[in-house]
């Protein structure tokens, strides 16, 4: 119900979805009086569609708090619910991003061992598969060392089960590729995530900066919510810009009509490499349950994206593999601290 396209677009999705995934089975959560009427026009989704009514919508004017207080009986409450109760393997929303990690927060709890859950995004890249995993994009803007190693534990499991990367390289999002570059807590966290990685099942490459976010470098690119939702906001508005100043160069006349009717066919490849709906949806990481954020204005291959996301996700088994890998990754990098706090004590005792 939070889409900004309105429910035609998620039950549009819904239809693709239901083609694509012939053994999936979808709970949909919303006003029925609503809904009802747009399932009915697709009598092909039968029985794959169980309709949960719930009376009221969280809009994206609504504030975390004030949906975390008073949002049960909306259609997002009811739908993490039914992860919470095991009905549904992974929750997709369209809706408000920050009420949807708030609910998701109360309702499913943290993972054992993690401090703050992340919001993983993939970026388009040069690696062979397309696309970088990065993490966090905004749902915390602070992180200590600590978070950021939990969040390279967390990142190379998502890039292991949604990219079908054996051993995901990951790196670090610093000013510079130089050890002494970056605040106190980057070089603590550079010291943890190298002695980390055999533990978390990655290859660490070090400290990465923002021209490697599309390189194909790294799989992995760790950072805090502040500076990576500002990178994916950035990235997204100069792609809005490129593709608008294309569009005015091939309608400034005749003849530039005329080369962008002769590169036609470029022009839709590129579009197709760039098209964002193809990877619509940002995962929830570190919560007792699967969650995946679809933009708002996704339309209906945008919402089959989500939806073809979560269904890998599911089959993989991701969220105990998540659990398991975060868990060893945490008591190696605390073994890392406490190994490194005796070396420093042991040096100073000798001077």
């Amino acid at each position: 119900m939070g889409s900004d396209r309105g429910p035609g677009a998620v039950v549009a999705g819904l239809v693709l979805s239901a083609a694509q995934l012939p053994d999936a089975k979808f709970l949909l959560h919303g006003d029925s009086a609503i809904v009802a009427p747009l399932l009915a026009r697709h009598p092909e989704l039968g029985s794959r569609v169980t309709l949960r009514h719930a009376p009221r919508v969280v809009t994206m004017q609504d504030k975390p708090s004030q949906v975390m207080r008073h949002g049960e009986g909306t259609s997002m409450w009811s739908c993490i619910d039914a992860v919470k109760n095991g009905e549904a393997a992974v929750a997709v929303s369209c809706g408000n991003t920050g009420a949807l990690m708030a609910v998701s927060m109360i309702r499913l709890r943290k993972l054992p061992g993690v401090n703050r859950p992340a919001i993983a995004c993939l970026w388009p890249s040069r690696n062979p598969g397309g696309f970088n995993v990065m993490l966090d994009v905004g749902a915390d803007i602070k992180a200590e060392a600590a978070d950021l190693l939990q969040y390279a534990a967390m990142g190379a499991s998502y890039a292991r089960n949604g990219l079908k990367l054996d051993r995901p390289r990951v790196g670090l999002l610093n000013v510079g590729t130089e050890e002494h570059k970056g605040r106190a807590e980057l070089k603590d966290a550079n010291d943890q995530l190298a002695l980390a990685a055999e533990a978390g099942g990655y290859e660490y490459i070090g400290f990465v900066e923002g021209g490697d976010l599309p390189s194909d470098r790294v799989d992995v690119i760790v950072t805090d919510g502040f500076t990576g939702n500002i990178a994916l906001k950035t990235a997204e508005g100069t792609a809005k810009l490129i593709s608008d100043f294309m569009r005015e160069a091939f309608n400034a006349g005749i003849l530039s009509k005329f080369a962008a009717l002769l590169a036609l066919n470029s022009l839709k490849r590129l579009q197709r490499r760039m098209d964002p709906r193809r990877v619509n949806g940002g995962i929830f990481l570190g919560l007792n349950g699967t969650v995946i954020k679809s933009h708002g204005s996704a339309d209906e291959t945008g919402v089959a994206a989500a939806i073809a996301l979560a269904y890998q996700l599911s089959s993989a088994g991701f969220l105990a593999r998540l659990a398991a890998r975060v868990a060893s990754t945490v008591r190696a990098g605390q073994d890392a601290v406490v190994d490194s706090g005796a070396d420093r004590a042991e040096a100073k005792s000798s001077e």
